[in-house]
């Protein structure tokens, strides 16, 4: 432990000012009775409020946001499917705590093992699904580590896919609040930890999960994401509330109060809802501009925003937040669906502040000779 108190130290020294996106000063937040937390606005990544962010820091189950990040991710590359059956090991069936009492003959899914890390934070399905992804928990554990660094953490080394104590096992609210925007990418993470109650098993001895995470009960807008408590971490959550199309991410570590995970988090979602807003211009997926096509068989195509175009509001100051699409004159056919084609600036006062991508709408084959050549003929009559 010695050791560990050590390094502590030696970490946050070495971390400097640290920052997801653009650093702004706002009105004082709230002091926090924890050992560091931080806020941020989701889409852009933007620094709201921070207090010791970068100290590390044990996890306890928050790591399971990495495990289930990283499960998705493999779902998405299609290295596994959902439907898969998870063959729990013994070695995964060993562990003890959060649990959900697997036995090697059982036959769950990828699907349902990820519900129980989300809502039962067990830590038998944590292993077993690091298993099957990566056939050892240690190389799962080292994917771990790099999609960590890939992330832009600093503080954080993880040893395991669970959160069960170790010296070693520690990463830092600042870094969470990255890995819990990765996590965010994968749409079916909000499914996963908005469940409150799940039947698990049915036999021989019926097993509902009840999610560790009472935000979702105390606290309107609440879907996610992650606790974790151990005698050495104390109280842990990682959260995240949507209000208004303002989506903030929370991340309280070392709360020594019983509940004061959940009671420091909504001090800070309280704050900073009374403190900002969120002006939307265009949804995911919604219509934001349009371009010509050359030589196709259509001439001119519509471009969808990748993700949601717009800009965090501070409601104590005056500003101009406007859009700017960045877009050829002309795209070539053959035009393929969801092709980047262009980007959408967001400005706040001028300056840019994000950018999200323009996609193709639909595709568009290439004209033949002939149909050209009767395009060119209908433009001559025309006349």
């Amino acid at each position: 432990m010695r050791r560990f108190k050590v390094l502590l130290l030696v970490l946050a020294s070495l971390a400097g000012i640290w920052s997801l996106g653009i650093k702004t000063a706002y009105a004082e937040g709230p002091k926090l009775n924890a050992e560091g937390a931080i806020l941020i606005e989701a889409e852009s990544g933007q620094v709201l409020f921070e207090q010791d962010a970068n100290k590390p820091w044990y996890p306890a189950s928050i790591t399971k946001t990495m495990t289930l990040a990283l499960a998705l991710e493999a779902v998405e590359k299609g290295k596994v499917k959902l439907s898969d059956i998870v063959q729990a090991s013994e070695n995964a069936c060993s562990y003890g705590g959060s649990q959900v009492w697997l036995d090697p003959r059982d036959q769950f899914t990828l699907d349902q093992m990820l519900i129980a890390i989300a809502v039962g934070s067990a830590n038998d399905a944590s292993v077993a699904v690091a298993e099957h992804i990566a056939g050892t928990e240690e190389n799962f554990v080292r994917q771990m580590n790099a999609k960590a660094k890939e992330l832009g953490c600093t503080n954080t080394n993880f040893v395991n896919a669970h959160g069960l104590h170790d010296d070693n096992h520690y990463t830092s609210p600042a870094d969470m609040a990255k890995i819990a925007r990765y996590a965010l990418s994968f749409p079916k993470i909000l499914e996963y930890t908005s469940i409150k109650h799940y039947k698990f098993r049915e036999a021989p001895k019926e097993l509902i999960l009840d999610n560790t995470n009472k935000l979702l009960w105390r606290y309107p807008g609440t879907d996610g994401l992650k606790t974790g408590t151990t005698s050495q971490a104390k109280r842990n959550l990682v959260s995240t509330v949507q209000r208004d199309n303002l989506r903030l991410i929370a991340v309280v570590m070392g709360a020594d109060q019983k509940g004061g995970h959940f009671a420091e988090s909504i001090k800070l979602y309280n704050w900073a809802f009374s403190q900002f807003g969120y002006k939307q211009f265009f949804g995911k997926g919604q219509v934001a501009a349009h371009t010509k096509v050359s030589k196709g068989v259509v001439g001119e195509i519509p471009l969808i925003a990748a993700r949601k175009v717009g800009a965090l509001m501070n409601k104590d100051q005056e500003s101009k937040i406007e859009t700017k699409a960045i877009i050829p004159d002309y795209i070539p056919a053959p035009v393929k669906k969801g092709q980047k084609v262009g980007e959408i600036q967001i400005l706040q006062d001028g300056k840019i502040i994000n950018k999200v991508d323009l996609l193709a709408k639909d595709s568009v084959a290439k004209a033949t000779y002939w149909q050209l050549l009767k395009r060119t003929w209908r433009k001559v009559f025309s006349f």
